[in-house]
């Protein structure tokens, strides 16, 4: 329907219903003191093609297409074949809202459900629910998950995991009693598993381990499993680069009870961090504890093939104290955008490009270690990401490298004061050779 505003007489009838007679009664909970007493200082109306040519200027200000960026850190930025923008944006995919109704929502559903089949395939998990907010309350929701499968006090937190994602853990569970312990990393840059041995007792519902690492590094998930289920926990992979499925062993290959991260790399643009894409899969004795949605398969009464909402969790399909997630946005769209991507590119082409990226952060870790003063930081194997150590500071390298055009990397200090001269570089499949000699040329003028 089209938007219409509120007229004086629409805010005077919906004051009365609600038992108060202005707006400022309606906001009197607000302190006195905390109250804007002005008007907004926003411009006054413009004409439509005024506005236009402001929001265009607005977007001229935007430079990051003026850097050569090598960040990563939980954003990728993969190539996106045409096509996913193309099918992604037809109307009957950008109109519809919820599959309530499986009649008229064939198509939303059939593509939720082939988003499900793909995760399960890439995570070598039995299930899979029809995508999360993001990564970040994926690895959350995990931890939920996991007390109500274990119901135990204790969760043990790889230092590695992205530290944002550490944070919203702790945001989660802040008042539900459960203690989160970080077991810390090794020389190599993975998870201590002799500090982690230590650290497992009888309390411990789960261990969330991320692979690869926030430092770029894989982990050995087999031994951390084992470590893990020989003290009856659960272990929780995250994969905050979803691209490393198309060349990795899947986790659940490996004795992943839970695997959740964030599908962005697969068509979703960077955008400014969102919106993402979460999802989240696990085995199939769990099912009932999964967080979000699923959308199943079945035949109707005439036995054609049809699709149909088949676990609704969320809080808006179920009592709230019944809810395994309260959070009701469901990423849809992403979702579908995902799906897109990886049926276009196929089971040989998600490999080539994950190939590519292993290839291009090889090439560009050899090329930044041969300057001198730079060292690989951690020997552990790596997909796209790697840290080195500077001989000078970061700041000031990263400074210098900004203003000659190129993002180098994110700096590991503000969330590992430990690794203030390190830097953490991304490389993938869109870099070419000559990228990478720009930045271990410019790199290399810098740090002498």
């Amino acid at each position: 329907m089209s938007y219409v505003s509120l007229s004086d007489k629409d805010r005077k009838e919906m004051l009365a219903a609600i038992g108060v007679s202005s707006t400022d009664e309606l906001f009197g909970c607000i302190p006195e003191e905390v109250r804007l007493k002005r008007a907004l200082d926003l411009p006054g109306p413009e004409p439509e093609p005024a506005l236009v040519r402001h929001f265009a200027g607005l977007g001229g200000l935007n430079t990051y297409s003026n850097y050569l960026s090598f960040l990563g850190g939980g954003a990728y930025d993969h190539f996106i074949p045409s096509v996913v923008d193309y099918l992604s944006s037809r109307g009957e995919f950008v109109s519809p809202y919820t599959p309530y109704q499986p009649e008229v929502s064939q198509g939303t559903l059939q593509a939720i459900f082939e988003f499900q089949t793909l995760v399960c395939q890439l995570t070598g998990m039995d299930i899979a629910n029809a995508s999360l907010y993001e990564g970040a309350t994926g690895a959350a929701e995990a931890v939920l998950m996991a007390q109500r499968l274990k119901n135990k006090p204790k969760v043990l937190v790889a230092r590695t995991l992205h530290p944002e994602y550490r944070d919203v853990i702790r945001t989660y569970i802040r008042n539900l009693g459960v203690r989160m312990e970080e077991v810390p990393y090794d020389e190599k840059g993975g998870l201590d598993k002799d500090t982690l041995a230590r650290m497992l007792d009888a309390e411990t519902g789960a261990v969330i381990l991320q692979s690869p690492n926030y430092l770029g590094v894989c982990e050995d998930v087999r031994a951390v499993a084992d470590l893990a289920h020989g003290h009856q926990a659960l272990l929780a992979v995250v994969v905050a680069e979803a691209l490393s499925l198309g060349i990795l062993e899947a986790p659940g290959k490996l004795g992943a009870d839970i695997v959740t991260g964030e599908a962005q790399s697969f068509g979703i643009p960077l955008s400014f961090g969102g919106p993402y894409l979460g999802f989240m899969a696990c085995m199939k004795d769990f099912v009932r504890q999964l967080p979000g949605r699923i959308a199943g398969q079945t035949t109707d009464v005439e036995g054609n093939r049809g699709f149909v909402l088949t676990l609704a969790t969320r809080e808006q399909h179920i009592r709230r104290e019944k809810a395994t997630s309260n959070i009701c946005t469901n990423q849809a769209l992403c979702a579908l955008r995902a799906t897109i991507f990886l049926e276009s590119l196929g089971k040989d082409g998600l490999r080539e490009m994950a190939w590519q990226n292993v290839q291009k952060a090889g090439y560009a870790l050899d090329a930044l270690t041969r300057i001198p003063g730079v060292r690989r930081k951690f020997t552990g194997p790596h997909f796209n990401e790697f840290a080195i150590e500077l001989p000078k500071p970061w700041a000031s390298v990263g400074k210098a490298l900004k203003d000659n055009g190129i993002l180098a990397g994110l700096g590991l200090g503000e969330s590992f004061p430990e690794l203030a001269n390190c830097v953490l570089v991304c490389v993938t499949d869109k870099h070419m050779k000559e990228d990478i000699d720009r930045l271990a040329g410019f790199l290399q003028e810098v740090v002498r």
